[in-house]
């Protein structure tokens, strides 16, 4: 057989299995939040800032760890922080105008979306909603392709670059062993000032909107989460416009509806990552023996 033929054969086999099982994962049917679904509102005006929940996200998931009193040193808020493979959940700091003197303190971890931009992207499954609203992982499936990390929002999936034989992506997994266990996320269970509140998301929503209603002078007219892409499991309540916080300004677009018609083209035309991977990698040791060829011609000549 010709190494022409060979190439061929190659990209066409890589591109046909994997375009096949792409376009058969279509994330659109993603499982939407349901009435049993959880979710925990973060009410970021009665956050004092203690990151109790820090430590016990870490405490959870055996993550590293420190000493609880090592948490109160409040020199943190100097500098921005986002979640990382070795801590899920971070507190950050930002400023209300009504109070300059006393700052306002945010948690920030996975949203766990309705519809994940993270599961839409995965071509392997790795990533799953489940029905009670986590958003899991599965190492076993995972591939280390990253894409998850590149199609979030929220920018939140980090990777074990640290860990050159078997690197995975780290998140905020809700306590999802916890939930089945009927008992409250760590972060939730921990906090001492009742900022984060645990239940039926539904339920959630009305509380949040009765507070707003009660309290107008206290919190900023909009809960964020309830239609941020497609909704999250993650609800807050702020007393500032949420564009002065570090969570971004989303349309209610679900986002794999932007990203799969790409992707599912993409696989359509046959040109998968892992068929690119194969043609390069053939073309190369082609290029290699055409060189190795020529230098024996030299030689003998």
């Amino acid at each position: 057989m010709k190494r022409r033929d060979l190439i061929k054969m190659a990209g066409a086999g890589c591109a046909a299995i994997l375009a096949d099982k792409i376009l058969a994962q279509d994330h659109s049917e993603a499982i939407p939040q349901n009435k049993d679904s959880m979710g925990v509102l973060v009410d970021t005006t009665a956050c004092i800032g203690c990151r109790k929940c820090e430590w016990a996200c870490n405490q959870v998931n055996a993550l590293p760890n420190k000493d609880q009193k090592a948490f109160e040193d409040k020199s943190v808020f100097k500098a921005h922080r986002r979640p990382t493979d070795v801590a899920y959940t971070v507190v950050n700091s930002y400023q209300d105008e009504r109070t300059p003197d006393t700052p306002k303190y945010i948690k920030i971890q996975c949203m766990h979306c309705a519809v994940p931009a993270c599961a839409s992207a995965c071509l392997v499954g790795a990533l799953r909603k489940t029905p009670d609203g986590p958003v899991t992982y599965d190492a076993g499936k995972c591939m280390g392709c990253r894409y998850c990390m590149v199609a979030c929002p929220f920018q939140i999936p980090a990777y074990e670059y640290a860990n050159a034989l078997t690197p995975r992506v780290m998140k905020c997994n809700f306590c999802a062993s916890r939930l089945q266990e009927g008992k409250k996320p760590g972060c939730v269970e921990i906090c001492p000032n009742e900022a984060l509140t645990f239940g039926r998301r539904e339920e959630l929503l009305e509380l949040a909107y009765s507070k707003i209603k009660q309290s107008p002078e206290k919190y900023h007219d909009h809960l964020y989460g309830h239609d941020e892409v497609g909704g999250t499991s993650w609800l807050y309540m702020a007393g500032v416009d949420f564009s002065k916080t570090e969570l971004p300004t989303l349309s209610s677009r679900p986002a794999p509806e932007a990203t799969e018609p790409i992707q599912h083209g993409i696989f359509k035309y046959f040109v998968p990552p892992l068929a690119l991977y194969s043609i390069l990698g053939i073309s190369m040791i082609s290029l290699k023996d055409r060189g190795e060829k020529k230098e024996d011609e030299h030689h003998g000549a």
